[in-house]
């Protein structure tokens, strides 16, 4: 069995815990692989010794892992994505960043984690995904967003009007900066800091949030995530930014847009003992008390 580690090449994801993971691993016959980007990062700041079996390409990794350990936030979480695909295998994200709903498992608890990977003690939670249907040239293979699907002004001058329809039904011309189609996974994200609800991940629905409306009558709207969503986008100027994730392209004025639910979802590890509602309570604070 081979186990591939994703990770950004920052401070905060120094070799010892790749060192960490290996030594855990080789105990128990594990091969393990890296991104080699990151593989090269270490060798040159960071004078990383060991020798591994790199991969660069999504094809590479879904040829050989099992698993993807993915070393980060959530940020990195979401471009772990683009090279897992629609492969299935399963992503355990560590947490070395900041806030993380994704990466669910602390910096501390590695090697508990490890163990815990290794003896299967988990079950998948299988993450529905948004898929962008057209403007595929923009995208490429990768049209797809697990948090969200964004329509957003190109700068910082007069709103946009987004004409939204819900299978074909008229539901609203959105006047403001730009809408939030986020799943139920991206509840916790972009959405949220917008004023949209949080919602369970196994929720089968899509969250309509707009950012900065003109009408503050105007709120977010939860859909069933088998509905198809079109929009069409005026303004000023001649064109507007899309957002997968983290991914943006720029759309002219007028460009027809539909979206959908993915043909496939992405498996994230939910080691034993995790839970959605600790991992809410712990990053939102709820409970606490920091008044001194």
């Amino acid at each position: 069995m081979t186990i591939a580690v994703y990770a950004r090449s920052t401070k905060d994801n120094h070799s010892a815990y790749v060192e960490q993971i290996y030594q855990l691993l080789k105990q128990e016959n594990v091969d393990l692989m890296i991104y080699e980007p990151f593989y090269r990062f270490l060798k040159t700041k960071h004078n990383f010794k060991l020798d591994l079996p790199t991969f660069s390409t999504s094809e590479q990794l879904i040829a050989k892992a099992y698993y993807v350990i993915c070393l980060g936030g959530d940020g990195t979480m979401l471009e772990t994505i683009t090279h897992v695909r629609n492969s299935g295998i399963p992503i355990l994200g560590v947490n070395t960043g900041r806030l993380g709903f994704l990466a669910t498992v602390n910096k501390s608890d590695l090697a508990k984690a490890i163990e815990l990977l290794l003896k299967e003690k988990y079950t998948l939670d299988k993450r529905v995904l948004i898929k962008l249907v057209g403007c595929s040239d923009h995208f490429g293979e990768v049209n797809y967003a697990l948090n969200e699907f964004t329509i957003h002004k190109k700068d910082s001058s007069s709103m946009i009007h987004i004409d939204t329809y819900v299978d074909d039904i008229f539901l609203n011309s959105y006047f403001s900066d730009g809408l939030i189609v986020s799943t139920p996974t991206g509840s916790t994200a972009y959405s949220l800091s917008c004023g949209g609800p949080i919602m369970m991940p196994d929720s089968d629905n899509f969250i309509i949030t707009p950012i900065a409306p003109h009408n503050l009558s105007v709120r977010p709207i939860v859909i069933s995530n088998d509905k198809e969503a079109r929009f069409v986008v005026s303004g000023r100027g001649s064109s507007f930014n899309v957002s997968l994730d983290s991914r943006t392209s720029e759309i002219p004025f007028q460009t027809e847009i539909k979206i959908k639910k993915a043909a496939f979802r992405l498996n994230l590890i939910n080691l034993e003992g995790q839970h959605f509602f600790s991992t809410l309570r712990n990053k939102m604070m709820w409970g606490m008390d920091t008044r001194k």
